[in-house]
Parts: structure tokens; sequence; C-alpha cells
């Protein structure tokens, strides 16, 4: 069994995942409109290019996505990606990135469990948390 995360997006998935793509070092494996699908009954012209389904893997994991009508997409609430990297350097540079544009919902700080952890929501709507462990004591 796998589990991977669907991100809706309000007609701005190509320009997500490709920023995504750049800047957390993932890869695009499938990016398709609306317009390039096989049998599929048309749609308005300008629906044709918003996507109909992309994949992106960072690491291990794929995160998936395509965009809905504007006027039902509404950026993700109560729900986050939590990405954890390996240095205090990179954490800082992914927040800088995602927080570009976004809304910060906690800054970036040292806690009890983290070097550094911040929470923020980034320009196209995904909410993030971005975390630089702290290594726990054993039987924690």
């Amino acid at each position: 069994m796998k589990l991977h995360t669907y991100l809706n997006f309000g007609g701005n998935c190509a320009e997500a995942f490709r920023f995504y793509e750049q800047h957390l070092g993932g890869k695009i494996t499938m990016l398709m409109t609306h317009g390039e699908a096989p049998g599929v009954t048309p749609t308005s012209p300008e629906w044709d290019k918003t996507v109909l389904h992309a994949r992106l893997m960072l690491g291990q994991t794929a995160l998936l996505g395509s965009d809905v009508p504007p006027e039902r997409f509404q950026p993700m609430r109560s729900v986050y990606l939590s990405l954890s990297v390996d240095s205090i350097e990179e954490a800082e540079r992914i927040h800088g990135l995602l927080s570009d544009g976004g809304e910060i919902i906690m800054p970036m700080q040292e806690t009890f469990y983290a070097f550094r952890f911040s929470m923020l929501r980034d320009k196209f709507g995904t909410s993030w948390m971005i975390l630089n462990e702290r290594p726990m004591p054993q039987g924690a």
C-alpha cells in the first residue's frame, strides 16, 4: 500500500510543480493538460491549458496534482506538507523560497525538537512545515 498526496490548484498547477521541481530538487515525471488528454471531450479553450494530472517525485515521495476550476479552489487549511531537510542552511533556504509571496504562519526558529522549524503557505496556496530535526534522546 502507498499513500500519495494529491494537491488541487486554481489554474497554476504547472507553475507550482515547475517551481517545486526547480527549487526543491524534485523531478516532474508527468504533466498532462486537459487539452492533451486522449479521448476526452473538448473543454473550453482556456481550460485546455490547465493541468489534468501531474506527478512530481521529491526524494522517494510522489506529489500529485491538478487544476480545479478557480471558483472551487481553496488554499490548504489544517493540512501541511512536512518537508524534512538535513541542515539548518537548507531549512532556511527552502523557507525563504517558499515563503516569498506567501504567508508565514510560524517564523523559522529553533525548537526543542528541531534546529529549525517553520510553517507557511506558499504563493500557490500549499501549506508547508519545514523541519531540520534535532536528534531525540534514546527512549523519547
